[in-house]
């Protein structure tokens, strides 16, 4: 996986979560550094070149290990065996194992329509849209966001309310976030996907292109759960 599309995505991210631009971390370009802002997760660094460059991600690590805040390590990667390997050599905890990175063609994504009686609302700020699903009594039933720098668009914390689920609403969230995003002149889409949303952003056409692996340090730190 290229750092180019890591980079991609996560200045997406950033604008998704009104965060500051991430900066260069690493001697040679390792990664990118983020500053969340989060209880538990002040601050999270990106690695761009775990597989290319093992030795990168041994450097990554160590400096989250010694970190004064609670940081997290977000590492894509097609070696999850070797990362996994070296964030616990650095002493540090691993927090999620079955992350990926997904990408697509937004012009081809598939389009599908909330089911009667949820009703669709769009809010478009700047490269920002929030789409939310609403039940008959006005309650949110599901969420997402999406926003576009250039031709990527990059979709986060999509969400659907435990009581509304296997109704067809992340379908219709996806599909109202990929047209705001190509409205705009967005073009590839760029997510990264929970356990719980892989399969529906597959069945949408979107591909896998690695594992993410995360990673928390220093061990000193509460527990925390994405």
């Amino acid at each position: 996986m290229t750092k180019d599309l890591i980079r991609r995505w996560l200045n997406g991210w950033t604008v998704a979560r009104s965060l500051p631009e991430a900066e260069p971390v690493g001697p040679a370009g390792d990664g990118l550094r983020s500053k969340c802002e989060q209880p538990g997760r002040e601050v999270e660094v990106f690695a761009l070149r775990a597989d290319e460059e093992p030795e990168s991600l041994v450097r990554l690590a160590a400096a989250v290990a010694a970190a004064r805040q609670t940081t997290w390590l977000t590492v894509p990667t097609l070696r999850p065996s070797t990362v996994e390997a070296v964030v616990a050599a650095a002493g540090l905890e691993l927090l999620l194992r079955s992350e990926w990175f997904m990408t697509t063609d937004l012009t081809e994504h598939p389009q599908h329509t909330p089911a009667a009686p949820y009703r669709r609302a769009v809010r478009t700020e700047g490269p920002v849209t929030v789409v939310s699903l609403h039940d008959p009594n006005g309650q949110v039933a599901a969420r997402g966001v999406i926003a576009v720098v250039g031709a990527d668009a990059i979709a986060d914390r999509i969400e659907t309310d435990p009581a509304h689920r296997r109704r067809g609403l992340g379908r219709a969230m996806m599909s109202a976030l990929a047209d705001a995003a190509v409205a705009q002149g967005a073009r590839t889409g760029l997510l990264i996907a929970s356990e719980e949303g892989q399969r529906l952003y597959s069945s949408l056409g979107w591909h896998h292109e690695a594992d993410v692996l995360i990673a928390r340090g220093p061990r000193s730190g509460p527990a925390v759960t994405s």
